[in-house]
């Protein structure tokens, strides 16, 4: 099957439970479909660049499935409809990366950035 990676936002008025309830009722909904979430990130609130549906932060959560084409519709679908989630974005890869997210680990162990003057 293919391997997605999606990143949705959330309103910043739900609490970080309702939010981790979110990423737990989109992942039934690829499991329904026959799909499965392979790993699932919670990033918290964050404050985005400007301002979406009046709000200037946002819960982002981070998902990395393996499911099939339709299975993948109908949750976009689901998420787009639903009136908690702001917005949606679903990237189809080759291969998930190893261990976790660049939101995730800490600034020491980000390899790759140029030092600070």
């Amino acid at each position: 099957m293919p391997l997605y990676e999606h990143v949705f936002i959330a309103r910043q008025d739900l609490s970080n439970a309702q939010a981790e309830g979110l990423v737990e009722h989109f992942g039934t909904v690829l499991a329904d479909n026959g799909g499965k979430v392979v790993e699932s990130e919670y990033w918290g609130v964050k404050t985005m660049a400007y301002k979406i549906n009046k709000n200037r932060k946002g819960h982002y959560a981070f998902l990395k499935t393996d499911a099939p084409a339709p299975a993948v519709q109908e949750m976009e679908r689901l998420m787009r409809l639903h009136d908690d989630v702001m917005r949606v974005l679903t990237i189809k890869v080759d291969e998930h990366a190893e261990g976790p997210s660049v939101q995730m680990q800490k600034r020491d162990e980000r390899d790759g950035r140029r030092e600070r003057r």
